[in-house]
């Protein structure tokens, strides 16, 4: 083999090295980068699954939120529904009870209410108070019940009061405090029915 011929095939081996290493290279690199994209995919599907899986929740607790604010706001107008029917009921019985005030029966309540109360006290003087407003029923209470009947300085709106002082009783039958008891306790029952 000439120096031509050597020279030839050292070049021809450098250079089937020189490709074999650059197949090499590009194959690792190549295996590199695909493995590097197997990853991102691996890394993107998670991030999206993620991603996903947040905004869900979020969608969740916005409809949480939209739903409790509904019904936040519909108890709050029947609240105030039912406050405003409660009222319109009860002026309704105010009327009602001025006009039963006009009436025989009015003072036939009057007198039961005394007896009752008389009953009550036994022996112990009691005193009785109306209203101003039944000033002109006085004369007749007193000779029906033979009692100790005064008029109160004070509105009550109707009924009676008493008080046994030596035991520091006072028997109330005002509509004034009977009103306000029935309204405070009054709730609208199930059946649409108010209870007091």
């Amino acid at each position: 083999m000439t120096l031509e011929e050597k020279l030839e095939h050292l070049k021809n081996l450098s250079m089937e090295e020189a490709r074999a290493e650059g197949n090499r290279i590009i194959t690792d690199y190549r295996a590199a980068l695909e493995q590097v994209l197997e990853n991102h995919k691996i890394d993107a599907k998670k991030q999206s699954e993620i991603r996903i899986k947040t905004e869900s929740i979020h969608a969740k607790q916005q409809k949480n939120q939209a739903l409790i604010k509904g019904q936040l706001d519909s108890k709050r107008k029947y609240s105030q529904l039912q406050q405003e029917l409660k009222e319109k009921i009860f002026d309704e019985t105010k009327e009602k009870l001025n006009v039963f005030m006009t009436t025989k029966a009015y003072e036939h309540y009057l007198v039961q209410k005394i007896q009752s109360a008389l009953n009550f006290a036994g022996n112990d003087p009691i005193i009785f108070y109306i209203n101003p407003t039944d000033q002109d029923k006085l004369a007749t209470l007193i000779a029906t019940n033979k009692a100790d009947i005064r008029i109160s300085d004070r509105d009550f709106v109707g009924g009676i009061r008493g008080v046994i002082e030596n035991r520091h009783i006072l028997i109330d039958y005002s509509f004034h405090i009977l009103m306000n008891n029935a309204f405070e306790t009054f709730t609208f029952g199930g059946d649409g029915i108010g209870r007091c």
